[in-house]
């Protein structure tokens, strides 16, 4: 039965449907090897639902910030949104390896202190470490976002989304059209990777707490340092491709570049000049990247203008009614994405991949994990959603002076209810 209108069931949409696409990425290599072959050269479906979920984000998370006004608040709502799910996660990733029946990753000569450090900044894949699961690396980009966000918020700057998400996908289809390749890790290599997760990790947390401070100088201080620290390490030390990187931060801030042309904070003009300069650059940096075949370059941009199409189509749908199913799957996506690569581990290392295809299990796979996911979002989820919104609201929290903005976005925090994004707390 279809939901009433919704102002963000959209959003949920998109969400489970990105969050449905990377599962079957990447369960695809257990149970789906042979249609896997065939498929990936022409379409990357990965790239394809992480990008999706790069734009949602951009869409939501500066209103976020902005509408509450209180870098502090917001980071409370952040950490509160993503970690407690997280830690459940890896803590049970960890059991399961300790227990046998997961293959834990090889840290070479990394300490463990230095890869748990590393993950609890969520900087890892930035950082020279391996990833614990395969899906965390994303949640580095996600990461450097929220920096660069509040980097341009305490310097009041956030209203130049279309302005940045257009600088860094110019920067990186220039970049590759000069054929310039940086080694993977480049900065770890040159400084170790200890004392780069030690030095980013103190930057991080110095930074976080001088822009949540009620000092102006502090608080400028400490976004700037946050932006700094965010692009630095997503193009000298990150593990894909140096114009990738820049590319996915451009369609984060293109998500807001849309958000903001939809509350009438730019034009819808600029928005839209904005989308075709993101999407022009990210063709010419695919084909300009030196490595790698015609047919992987084809799959990621297939992948990458096909996100853009799903995105556009679920902002004209905006207004319809959305499917329960499409916006309940949305409500429980990350759970679907950080889940998944827990089950697979626990199933290739115990049972073992597939040669040949085998779609039942496939769709038993998904039987399995779907419920689940039910069970994570209710129990660990929605109780650390309720934890951190009472936490933000004790008294002292929001003792730092609200950081004024332009009428237009003024406009957008006096809004006379509630929407269902504030109270979900995206």
């Amino acid at each position: 039965m279809p939901s009433g209108p919704s102002r963000l069931g959209w959003l949920d949409a998109l969400r489970g449907i990105a969050a449905l696409v990377v599962v079957f990425d990447h369960s695809s290599y257990t149970f789906l090897p042979e249609f896997r072959r065939e498929l990936m050269p022409e379409f990357s479906t990965s790239r394809y639902g992480i990008m999706v979920f790069f734009l949602v984000s951009g869409y939501i998370v500066p209103a976020s910030l902005e509408r509450r006004g209180c870098v502090r608040t917001f980071w409370i709502g952040r950490f509160r949104r993503v970690y407690p799910l997280w830690a459940a996660v890896v803590a049970a990733f960890l059991v399961a390896g300790v227990l046998g029946i997961a293959e834990l990753p090889d840290v070479g000569r990394r300490s463990v202190a230095t890869v748990a450090v590393a993950h609890v900044t969520m900087l890892q894949e930035l950082l020279g470490t391996p990833n614990l699961l395969l899906v965390l690396w994303t949640l580095s980009y996600e990461m450097a976002f929220y920096l660069l966000v509040v980097a341009l918020f305490t310097v009041r700057l956030h209203q130049r989304s279309a302005a940045v998400a257009v600088t860094l996908a110019v920067v990186a289809a220039v970049g590759a059209a000069a054929g310039v390749v940086l080694p993977v890790s480049a900065l770890s290599d040159l400084a170790g990777t200890g004392p780069l997760v030690a030095f980013a990790s103190i930057v991080m947390v110095v930074a976080i707490c001088c822009a949540s401070s009620t000092s102006p100088v502090l608080r400028w201080a400490g976004g700037v340092a946050g932006g700094v620290l965010a692009l630095v390490l997503v193009p000298f030390n990150g593990t894909v491709p140096l114009w990738e990187g820049l590319v996915m931060l451009a369609v984060m801030f293109l998500g807001t570049a849309v958000h903001r042309a939809e509350h009438g904070q730019s034009s819808r003009r600029g928005a839209a000049r904005a989308a075709v300069v993101v999407a022009a650059c990210a063709v010419v940096s695919a084909y300009g990247h030196g490595d790698g075949s015609h047919f992987t370059r084809r799959g990621w941009i297939t992948a990458f203008l096909l996100a853009l199409v799903t995105f556009g189509a679920g902002l004209a749908c905006r207004r319809r009614r959305i499917p329960r199913p499409l916006t309940g799957l949305g409500t429980v996506s990350y759970s679907v994405y950080l889940l998944h690569p827990l089950l697979l581990a626990v199933f290739d290392h115990t049972i073992g991949r597939r040669r040949q295809d085998h779609p039942v299990l496939e769709a038993a796979f998904f039987a399995v994990l779907l419920p689940l996911c039910l069970l994570t979002h209710r129990y660990i989820e929605a109780p650390g959603r309720t934890w951190g919104r009472k936490r933000a609201h004790r008294p002292g929290v929001h003792g730092a002076p609200l950081i004024r903005m332009d009428r237009s976005a003024v406009r957008l925090r006096k809004a006379p209810r509630r929407t269902a994004v504030a109270q979900r707390g995206d």
